[in-house]
């Protein structure tokens, strides 16, 4: 038996992070912490940055148990910061879990293509998110580096139809 795994995932709104804890979700029988959707579910605005901190808060005590008792776990906040993706990769190690880190990233122009296509911001939102304040989150995400990703466990092997290239990942950013 294999030990226990944290998957994290790193990425801008509508970079593919939801699709890929889904699919990781799916295949692992993992639980996924997100905090829009727990926001969403309390009927709570997801730009309420309390409220989100809260829930994340609640997801990573959360998770540290989960992954103790074999259960993997998907994170699927985002995780701009290096100090955040640091501490989860803590709660892993503590855990006993392997630490998996995966970048999403596309361009700019296919991020808003892509959130203009959902819409989900403008239904759990009190407002929705603007390009501009589309390009200043991507000014502003701390992108892990290469020396950071090999801080991580490697990824599982893959499947068909998560390489790049797939619908989930046109622009190749996955990295084993």
């Amino acid at each position: 038996m294999h030990p226990a795994r944290l998957f994290i995932l790193c990425g801008l709104p509508g970079a593919g992070t939801t699709t890929r804890a889904i699919e990781l979700e799916e295949r692992f029988g993992a639980v996924r912490m997100s905090a829009d959707d727990w926001l969403g579910r309390l009927d709570l605005d997801i730009w309420d940055e309390v409220a989100r901190a809260h829930i994340e808060t609640v997801q990573r005590d959360l998770a540290e148990p989960i992954l103790r008792a074999g259960t993997d776990v998907v994170v699927e906040w985002g995780t701009w910061a290096r100090s955040e993706r640091d501490t989860l990769r803590a709660l892993a190690r503590r855990a006993g879990a392997l630490a998996h880190l995966e970048l999403l990233d596309a361009p700019l122009d296919e991020l808003w293509r892509r959130i203009g296509e959902r819409g989900r911001e403008q239904v759990t939102g009190s407002r929705a998110i603007t390009r501009d304040v589309l390009a200043e989150w991507s000014a502003t995400i701390d992108r892990p580096t290469d020396d950071e990703l090999r801080s991580y466990d490697p990824m599982p092997p893959v499947r068909a139809g998560e390489r790049p290239g797939s619908p989930a990942f046109p622009y190749g950013s996955w990295r084993p």
